[in-house]
């Protein structure tokens, strides 16, 4: 049987000095992790809509180029031209050019993240065509309700002409 040779340690490795393992002190408190402030998204519906929304809209508009935006928030029935028997449902209802333009954001369910639905009529008519709104989004934020908006009502090309 053969025994296994063993190599001497070189100076080298004798002269290095073993590192301390660190140790955790107790006296020492942990750094506190700043909190996020919570997204818009996360207030009430309510809130959202009312501190949130409305003022990104109205800036939203502005840097449109229309001035004279009005934006207001409320429970009332969905103006559906023939039924008059609708449930009250939150809106966000939008006009300009003197109510010339407007628009109309449903809330069926009082939730950012459910069904939206969108209408929009010329010279204070009621609206002819509900549309689903935003159904293809995961995660509904501030930034994107506000952007669908506009190019929904770019599309009418209310805003920009083509």
């Amino acid at each position: 049987m053969a025994e296994e040779e063993k190599k001497p340690k070189s100076n080298a490795e004798d002269a290095k000095p073993e590192k301390p393992k660190a140790a955790k002190s107790a006296d020492k408190p942990a750094k506190a992790k700043k909190e996020k402030p919570p997204a818009p998204e996360d207030k009430p519906f309510n809130e959202f809509i009312e501190q949130e929304y409305l003022p990104a809209l109205k800036t939203a508009f502005a840097g449109q180029g229309v001035e004279d935006m009005e934006v207001s928030f409320a429970k009332q029935k969905i103006p559906i031209p023939g039924l008059s028997n609708t449930d009250d449902c939150w809106q966000v209802m939008g006009s300009w050019k003197n109510g010339q333009r407007q628009f109309n954001v449903y809330f069926p369910d009082e939730d950012i993240s459910k069904q939206k639905v969108f209408s929009c009529v010329t010279s204070g008519g009621k609206p002819s065509t509900l549309e689903s709104f935003m159904i293809d989004e995961r995660k509904v934020t501030l930034d994107l309700m506000v952007f669908y908006t506009i190019q929904r009502l770019n599309a009418q090309k209310w805003l920009v002409r083509n």
